[in-house]
């Protein structure tokens, strides 16, 4: 799924999951390795796509980046509001 994300263009940037912890009720956190992207928050409940949870929290972070990745927010605020409709 983030290899997905990676080829159409969607991140800046390849990444890798390392770990998923639960944080509590219907929240999770994925730790990557990469120190652009260390982490990332993701609410899921069961009757969801946990993929589809992780890309909109992955997409959404990514806007988020500061420095030269900073351009990348532009592209991306469009592809996450696709997304997110499509999960509701």
């Amino acid at each position: 799924m983030l290899d997905d994300l990676w080829a159409t263009n969607l991140i800046p940037f390849q990444l890798t999951a390392q770990q998923v912890e639960p944080l509590g009720l219907d929240e999770y956190i994925v730790r990557f390795q990469d120190k652009r992207l260390g982490s990332v928050d993701v609410s899921w409940k069961d009757n969801e796509s946990f993929k589809d949870a992780v890309q909109i929290a992955v997409l959404g972070r990514v806007t988020r980046l500061s420095g030269p990745l900073k351009s990348w927010r532009k592209n991306m605020c469009v592809t996450i509001a696709v997304l997110e409709a499509l999960c509701e």
